[in-house]
């Protein structure tokens, strides 16, 4: 359970969305937001990426407070890019010759590059995971391993945490909570099941929380005491043009599926709030006071990620995390000092819109 807010401290709870590579977007949200110290952060719902950055957090405030939080996440994605398949080649002679002095081929290779792509993913979609990696490696295990200490995270009373995954057989919610939290657990997570075979926990197998909860509200509503929640969304839920070739196609029919969870628990939590504000009470049950009390922020990346596109999720080149980072820093900044006085009085993310459709 989470400490009780030291005085002048403001308790907020953070629903962290999984998306690849951009959750590196959300790493850059979370190394701004540490260093105001009139935040307290409350608790963490996290998914894939989302829960990478939740466990690093919690095992890092455990590990030297806040500047030891910003430790571990920034280890954490600096061995991410270590181990990426081109992190190697970047450093080479081979890389060096074929870095930006050399952008200019770009317009000429592109048309051998693009239908290689296609072939690798018409190649990758043809065989699953069991097929292409029958010894299930994977090499987030192995990072997860070298930059958190699980013991810490499980430990941490500065915050809590809940992680979602998907039941592969029902295609249920599970949330893992803190006191058993474990690297299966966050790796269950974030399995895309065209990319790893799936993560077996208690016997049940476990595919990305995206599909089911992306990040879930609910633990946040139902669990902790923060009455302020800050959604930091890198998923976009609107594209202004129609996507038309294949890859476009399936980069948002992704999106859509990775967010349409997000969007029922909002639409729900809306709909409480407007019941509640109708009945007006005194006799409501607990939950309906802190549904009424809730106050939702939200942060994102706005043109600036969504211009990057689904298929760069999997690009986790160095210069492209630290990118992503600082284009985090800077939202989280301008979101602290255009709503931070918004704190404790008033939601600054309007539900209304979700509620259109229903």
């Amino acid at each position: 359970m989470a400490q009780t807010p030291r005085p002048g401290k403001h308790p907020i709870d953070l629903a962290l969305q999984g998306g690849g590579s951009h959750g590196a977007f959300t790493w850059g949200v979370l190394d701004r937001l540490l260093e105001d110290d009139t935040l307290e952060i409350a608790a963490v719902s996290g998914t894939s990426a989302g829960a990478m950055n939740a466990v690093a957090l919690a095992s890092g405030l455990m590990d030297g407070g806040r500047e030891g939080a910003q430790r571990v996440l920034r280890q954490f994605w600096t061995r991410v890019a270590e181990l990426s398949p081109f992190h190697r080649l970047q450093t080479s002679p081979i890389g060096v010759l074929m870095g930006p002095a050399t952008d200019w081929l770009a317009p000429w290779l592109k048309p051998w590059t693009e239908p290689l792509k296609q072939a690798a993913d018409a190649f990758g979609h043809t065989l699953s995971p069991y097929q292409l990696n029958p010894l299930n490696l994977n090499p987030l295990r192995d990072i997860l391993v070298e930059t958190i200490d699980f013991d810490r995270a499980r430990r941490c009373h500065k915050t809590q945490l809940f992680i979602a995954a998907t039941q592969v057989r029902t295609g249920a919610l599970r949330v893992f909570g803190q006191q058993e939290l474990t690297a299966d657990m966050v790796l269950a997570s974030a399995c895309l099941p065209l990319l790893f075979q799936a993560v077996e926990i208690e016997g049940e197998a476990y595919w990305d929380g995206g599909y089911a909860g992306n990040p879930t509200l609910l633990p946040l509503v139902n669990e902790t005491r923060a009455d302020d929640l800050l959604l930091v969304q890198i998923n976009p839920t609107q594209r202004e043009s129609v996507p038309t070739s294949a890859r476009d196609i399936l980069d948002r029919i992704n999106e859509v599926t990775f967010n349409a969870s997000l969007v029922k628990e909002l639409r729900t939590l809306a709909l409480l709030k407007q019941v509640i504000g109708e009945q007006r009470s005194p006799g409501s049950p607990a939950l309906f006071q802190r549904v009424q009390r809730l106050r939702v922020h939200l942060i994102e990346g706005g043109d600036s990620l969504a211009a990057l596109g689904a298929g760069s999720k999997t690009n986790t080149q160095w210069a492209f995390l630290s990118n992503l980072h600082a284009m985090g820093r800077e939202a989280a900044d301008r979101w602290l000092h255009a709503h931070r006085k918004d704190l404790g009085q008033r939601s600054t993310l309007d539900l209304g819109p979700v509620l259109k459709d229903v």
